[in-house]
């Protein structure tokens, strides 16, 4: 079992930014094939907001192309930089890491607040 540790969220104004980590603890390195971030908002499905491959690879949703970045702070770590946060990004964001070998985990979710 892996059991990922996000930080980060909060409040913030329109045009702010916020930093989102993640870190894996229980997963050995060759066996991540991507981690990334999906979000949540009230009465909607969970998305996609952006993911990086073991490889590197990244993938963003086309709403925050341009805003949001994703990185590896380091082989089991990744952060999503989030920069001129709108309203609509409000949402609980969850932490999201894919085994080679199968299975994949879900953070417990940190709540992302825009306030316009």
């Amino acid at each position: 079992q892996e059991r990922l540790q996000e930080s980060g969220g909060g409040l913030v104004q329109a045009g702010g930014s916020l930093r989102l980590s993640c870190s894996a603890s229980r997963t050995i390195v060759s066996d991540i094939n991507s981690m990334g971030w999906y979000r949540q908002a009230p009465g909607k499905q969970r998305e996609l907001v952006a993911i990086i491959s073991g490889g590197g690879t990244r993938n963003y949703a086309d709403s925050v192309k341009g805003r949001f970045t994703i990185s590896k702070d380091h082989a089991k770590k990744v952060s999503l930089q989030m920069n001129n946060l709108k309203s609509e990004d409000t949402a609980i964001y969850y932490c999201h890491l894919r085994r080679n070998s199968g299975p994949e985990f879900w953070g417990q979710g940190t709540q992302v607040t825009v306030s316009s």
